[in-house]
């Protein structure tokens, strides 16, 4: 392996980790990654004085393009558009759970659609991954002061409807480990005391398999659709906590196969918003991973 190959190499993850939090799709950010290292494989490394940085612009730069085409396809998508999910390892640490989740969440990402392509990478840049307004402004191509504008709007914009409240990672995990017993003994009570009267659910199903087109509202309506769940399918229902996006969350597997990842928001005490992923294609490297089961 030549340096070039171990200088990529060495700062894959840190492309792949811009590239999927733009674009909220592992095989886009891939494609980002691959086509980044054809550049840099085809570039004159001679006049490239700092690598990662070099890196960092293409990379950022492929994924703005690639999420202003993504933009007009998601205007058409059937039903609620959710992020491709993504497996973990159980994090060693309640802090690398908060760590993980405080910018890879499913909610977090879902959140970031409200921004234009140009202003979700600034705003990445400089609050998740921790770039100086002037690298920002290589990477954007825009003027220090533009960068400054646009993270401020940004995060305006996004203020409101992030959570006000701060949730231990050990307090979810408690929250999500009786709600998953509940879902698995089909105990509606426990379901329905677990969720907020104003909860909410988002369905992905898109235009695959059935899913609701807009937000289910209500904590009563939302364990009445599990308690169904686990009225039709009994024994062959099944649920697994799993770490996906870096917050614990729920498999449900129906007949062995992966039917949902579900993602959730709670207070600490209750569940106030799930995020359910049943597009089949977006499921598909879960599935994989997991193999048989």
């Amino acid at each position: 392996m030549d340096a070039a190959t171990r200088t990529f190499d060495r700062l894959r993850p840190r492309l792949q980790g811009i590239a999927y939090r733009m674009l909220g799709s592992t095989g886009e950010a891939e494609e980002v990654v691959q086509d980044a290292w054809l550049r840099w494989h085809e570039a004159d490394r001679a006049t490239i004085a700092n690598a990662e940085a070099w890196l960092v612009t293409i990379a950022t730069r492929l994924a703005i393009d690639r999420l202003r085409a993504a933009k007009v396809q998601r205007e058409h998508y059937v039903g609620s558009w959710l992020p491709e999910p993504q497996l973990a390892d159980s994090p060693h640490s309640p802090e690398q759970v908060l760590e993980r989740a405080d910018d890879l969440s499913v909610a977090f990402l879902t959140l970031l659609e409200r921004l234009a392509p140009e202003a979700r990478a600034a705003f990445l840049m400089r609050e998740v991954f921790d770039a100086d307004y002037d690298e920002l402004a290589q990477t954007i191509g825009k003027s220090e002061a533009a960068c400054r504008q646009m993270v401020s709007r940004a995060k305006a914009q996004l203020r409101e409807a992030r959570p006000r409240y701060t949730v231990a990672p050990e307090a979810h995990q408690r929250v999500m480990r009786r709600f998953a017993d509940a879902l698995a003994q089909g105990d509606f009570a426990s379901m329905k005391a677990m969720l907020v009267e104003d909860a909410e659910l988002i369905g992905d199903g898109g235009g695959k398999v059935p899913s609701f087109g807009k937000v289910l509202l209500g904590g009563p309506r939302i364990a009445q659709l599990f308690y169904a769940a686990n009225l039709r399918f009994k024994a062959g229902l099944r649920i697994e906590l799993a770490v996906i996006n870096g917050q614990w969350g729920v498999l449900r597997f129906i007949d062995g196969v992966l039917e949902s990842a579900q993602s959730y928001e709670t207070d600490g005490e209750r569940i106030v918003r799930i995020h359910v992923q049943r597009n089949p294609d977006k499921l598909a490297r879960i599935a994989a991973a997991l193999g048989p089961v």
